[in-house]
């Protein structure tokens, strides 16, 4: 008999009829053969069947963890599938990125659902590792393991009629494949034209009033709660009225975050405030099954087993997961075995010196002694642009800590070039620096820290790692390497987990009091999220779309 093949009861969550009730479900090789109703009310005492999470958009890579790793970690948590954007690894190494991650997440019972990047680079203001043109995305839309035109960033280019992202557009529909969007800010006329240009979704929304305008023209909502941006609590009420328009998401999530919770803990949040448990359902398994055509069953006769066995519908606690009808987690234990993995990367560069991290006060933007300086905001991608009084040493501008003002560089990781620097607030380390070569989106390497050298010993650890997330103290200094495209460890999920806690907490001690020090620093070069940003070509304005400096 075929290990898939099996008989399990339950209080079954029936998405379909909005009804709770015993039942018992035939599983005949990895298929639900039948689903036999054994009352009219849920028994007490009794766990409850209901299909599996899945995220709905989420770069893997953030996870530092290669597609294998993050589907052990995931499992646990009830998730059989993600919607995956691998731009991550595409801005790295292209094309063999993205074939690197579709093959690594073949090898694990586990529902990869890879995108076409629509984004590489993200924009022309930075040096990535590699482009990817219409010609190319258009190849990957035609294959049959990528499910969508991942998020289109480049709003302002579809605003414009750009040639090349209305051919990236147009084969994605060519294809009958949906286009995920991203629009931070976008209201009014401009929000309808960029979701009439065919883009069906956004994760980006951070207010109520910005995600209502959009589901007014038909866009859907992903709520997002990752480790760094965080929406849900400004955006949950709005499931309640639409609850076939809203999917969970976590975008970019850290390794730590990963082994805590995942889209469960989202479900288990909406519950508590009131939200009809069958909406969150929807939210958290049904929508983005049926919105990307994905091959993830949601328990029906006929469907690949794909479910779950949790305590109750208020904490969704996860005692068992099947996915295909393999039994891949059970009471907090993955049975997901890891699998080897040979490494890709492309890291050039040279160690620097401090003296290479010097900002002059001819060389840097001031007026009447008042620099610009980048707000960073707890919670959220997007930064505020201030203008406040520099103070100077010697001809050059240089960190404050007693006012939170300290440094930050962008250093091209591809080639050695001059090193970019601007002044930045709200990491409030008193001492040392961190230093990431997680740096969206194009990954060069970013760092922030109370002075050159400190910030050039951080930076040095990522270098001869060729890749990692590094912090330096006046004591002591850590790494944990990321070999992977300089973006993700091939080693055990949880050890990788444990030393970014490690190094996390070590950068809180310096001082900061961000929730997540490491994944804020890595979107400080996203120049597609306003105010003010920094590239490895110089300070940037989201708003004008134009260099500072």
């Amino acid at each position: 008999m075929d290990n898939r093949s099996f008989k399990i009861k339950g209080n079954l969550v029936d998405a379909w009829k909005k009804e709770v009730y015993p039942a018992e479900i035939s599983v005949e090789y990895g298929i639900i053969a039948a689903i036999s109703r054994l009352g009219s009310a849920p028994t007490p005492g009794l766990s409850f069947i209901m299909p599996g999470f899945v995220d709905s958009h989420v770069h893997v890579e953030s996870s530092m963890l290669i597609p294998s790793e993050f589907a052990r970690l995931a499992v646990v948590h009830g998730s059989v599938g993600t919607v995956s954007d691998p731009h991550e690894i595409a801005n790295v190494c292209g094309m063999a990125g993205v074939d690197f991650m579709i093959d690594n997440g073949k090898q694990v019972p586990f529902k990869f659902n890879f995108g076409a990047p629509s984004c590489v680079p993200a924009t022309v203001f930075e040096t990535a590792g590699a482009s990817l043109d219409s010609d190319a995305v258009g190849t990957l839309l035609e294959r049959e393991e990528i499910k969508y035109l991942s998020e289109m960033m480049n709003f302002p280019g579809v605003l414009q009629g750009d040639a090349e992202v209305r051919k990236k557009i147009a084969a994605a529909h060519k294809q009958g494949k949906p286009v995920d969007g991203h629009a931070p800010g976008l209201r009014g006329e401009q929000a309808r034209q960029y979701i009439e240009a065919g883009i069906s979704t956004d994760h980006e929304c951070f207010t109520a009033e910005e995600a209502l305008d959009k589901l007014e023209h038909g866009m859907h909502i992903l709520i997002r709660e990752g480790s760094a941006a965080k929406n849900f609590e400004a955006l949950i009420d709005l499931l309640e009225d639409h609850p076939r328009m809203v999917m969970f998401c976590s975008d970019d999530k850290h390794p730590d975050s990963l082994v805590s919770g995942h889209i469960d803990q989202l479900c288990a949040r909406a519950v508590a405030k009131g939200i009809d448990v069958f909406s969150v359902v929807r939210a958290a398994c049904v929508n983005p099954v049926l919105h990307y055509n994905l091959d993830i069953g949601l328990l029906r006769e006929g469907d690949p087993a794909d479910f779950i066995v949790v305590k109750d519908l208020n904490t969704f606690t996860v005692q068992s997961t099947y996915i295909d009808g393999n039994l891949v987690a059970k009471n907090g234990t993955s049975l997901i075995p890891s699998v080897p993995a040979t490494p890709i990367n492309q890291f050039d560069r040279a160690p620097i010196s401090p003296g290479d991290l010097q900002v002059t006060l001819e060389n840097y933007p001031a007026a009447d002694g008042r620099i610009p300086v980048i707000e960073a905001l707890d919670g959220q991608l997007i930064t505020n642009r201030l203008n406040l009084p520099g103070r100077s040493e010697n001809g050059q501008w240089v960190t404050d800590t007693g006012r939170d003002i300290l440094k930050m560089v962008v250093v091209n990781r591809y080639r050695s070039a001059p090193v970019a620097k601007c002044f930045i607030r709200n990491f409030g380390f008193r001492e040392g620096a961190i230093a990431s070569s997680v740096a969206h989106d194009s990954h060069n390497i970013v760092a922030v820290g109370t002075d050159d050298e400190s910030l050039a010993k951080a930076i040095n650890l990522v270098i001869d790692a060729k890749g990692g997330v590094s912090c330096c103290s006046d004591q002591d200094a850590k790494i944990l390497p990321l070999p992977v495209a300089g973006l993700m460890s091939a080693e055990d999920g949880y050890e990788v987990a444990k030393q970014y806690t490690e190094i996390d907490a070590m950068a809180k001690s310096l001082g900061s009091g961000l929730a997540a020090p490491f994944m804020t620093l890595s979107f400080m070069a996203l120049l597609v999220i306003p105010h003010l940003k920094l590239s490895d070509k110089g300070l940037f304005d989201g708003d004008s779309f134009s260099f500072v400096m």
